[in-house]
């Protein structure tokens, strides 16, 4: 029995996730990255292959901490799908925890009018 590291855990995960949800055009998917310095995120159109919109922790001017960073993310986020004229999408939280900087970035999201 092998034992994985953190990184091959959250890859599997997000695999297993990945095979269950795909973004389309109407309803994009909304992919998560959390690095250790910031949180980055996408609407991806899966069929196309085309990012519709992001937002990253490097475009948003937000002081405090990587929380509140990560709020701020998800509000760009939606003011950015809106401009793009999208209003629902599919969460892939990218084999992360729901919890911390991942929920406080979806409840930002939500809290602009994007729904998922």
């Amino acid at each position: 029995m092998t034992v994985l590291t953190k990184r091959q855990a959250r890859m599997r995960r997000q695999r297993r996730i990945r095979g269950k949800i795909a973004g389309t055009a109407e309803r994009p998917r909304l992919a998560v990255f959390r690095s250790n310095r910031g949180i980055f995120a996408q609407l991806i159109d899966d069929q196309s292959g085309r990012t519709l919109a992001s937002a990253s922790w490097t475009t948003v001017s937000s002081s405090g901490s990587k929380t509140d960073q990560a709020t701020a993310v998800g509000k760009a986020l939606a003011q950015a799908a809106k401009k793009a004229k999208i209003d629902r999408c599919v969460f892939d939280r990218g084999g992360y925890l729901y919890h911390g900087r991942v929920q406080a970035l979806a409840e930002g999201a939500r809290g602009e009018g994007l729904q998922f």
